[in-house]
């Protein structure tokens, strides 16, 4: 009796465990191979494609995420938060918008940060950047979109946490931002993330200490199999969204160069943003099908902001009148975004 009952424990663990972008993958392929086997080809033949020509993008930013981590470069943060507040909230979304950043890592930090007075403008500045751009999602984007969207696009974040912090420093005694932090939020850091990654000071020549070199190699692994198995997925369903959803379904609804399509373009991509990496290659092939770059844009840049990670930093530390401002500027500064690209465009 106690065999079976472990046995049983020990399935419902292993179910636990398994990742959901890795079963989506495996059912996407099954799927078409039993109602659709004649595309089966295709299908594979597009992705593994697409991942082969992303691979030095993939490469590339892979490498550079372990070496930032391994040589402590986050530390490099604290330091956004110093002076006065307009320096503050221009280094903030600067900073949020160019390191590499872990919802874990994010919460405790910007946590102490509140609690210790840290005016809330520089913190929503950290907050609106940073899910939009890091390293890695700037070389994917490269190579699927183009080198000229990465940059609008990381132009876009930073320019959009400024918003947001001088937003809120304009509004600064207003009752949405006053005591902006929950009483019962978090202030020490889960599991995930180990020690404060934001303490201390960079290790430019990391591989002169072994512990630093070990972290390199376990960052290294763990973002590449993070990036493969997204965009894996993300091509998966492009192949099937080129194959499958008429042309003219998707220019009919977020095609042209009109307002109506930007804004759309940024309430679509909230609820239909996976993450960074996988939303790239899925806006690709929206463009392909008549998704203007207008809309691509807003999309991204909504997405980013909107998504479940970066939401669920905001709103288990602030109040959800706090939490409503980050949403509102999220969104307004999408369309801005989508705006001023389609008019470069």
């Amino acid at each position: 009796m106690t065999d079976t009952t472990s046995s049983s424990s020990a399935k419902k663990l292993s179910l636990r465990n398994l990742d959901g972008a890795w079963v989506a993958i495996v059912v996407v392929v099954l799927a078409v191979a039993i109602i659709v086997p004649n595309d089966l080809g295709y299908l594979l033949k597009f992705t593994v494609q697409n991942i082969a020509y992303t691979g030095i993008f993939i490469t590339f930013a892979v490498l550079l995420v372990a070496y930032l981590r391994a040589s402590g470069a986050e530390a490099l943060v604290a330091s956004a938060f110093q002076g006065n507040q307009l320096r503050m909230v221009i280094l903030a979304s600067m900073v949020g918008g160019l390191l590499p950043f872990c919802s874990c890592e994010v919460i405790p930090f910007v946590a102490a940060l509140l609690a210790l007075g840290t005016p809330l403008s520089a913190v929503m500045a950290f907050w609106l950047a940073s899910p939009i751009m890091d390293p890695p999602m700037f070389m994917i984007t490269s190579g699927t979109l183009g080198v000229d969207f990465a940059i609008g696009k990381t132009i876009a974040a930073v320019s959009i946490g400024m918003m947001g912090g001088f937003g809120v420093m304009l509004f600064n005694t207003s009752p949405i931002f006053t005591n902006p932090l929950k009483e019962n939020a978090p202030s020490t850091c889960n599991s995930c993330c180990g020690s404060d990654p934001l303490s201390g000071k960079p290790v430019w020549k990391f591989w002169t200490e072994s512990d630093r070199v070990n972290t390199f190699k376990d960052v290294a692994i763990e973002n590449a199999l993070f990036l493969i198995k997204w965009l894996t997925l993300a091509y998966l369903f492009e192949a099937l969204m080129l194959r499958f959803v008429p042309a003219e379904w998707i220019a009919g609804f977020l095609g042209g160069d009109g307002l109506g399509t930007i804004i759309l373009g940024a309430f679509v991509g909230a609820p239909a943003y996976l993450n960074g990496y996988a939303a790239a290659p899925l806006v690709q092939g929206l463009i392909e099908q008549g998704m203007s770059q207008g809309a691509a844009m807003s999309f991204m840049m909504a997405g980013g902001i909107s998504c479940i990670p970066a939401a669920i930093a905001v709103w288990a530390l602030v109040k959800t009148r706090v939490f409503i401002a980050y949403l509102t500027f999220g969104i307004v500064g999408s369309i801005i975004a989508g705006l001023a690209w389609a008019a470069y465009i």
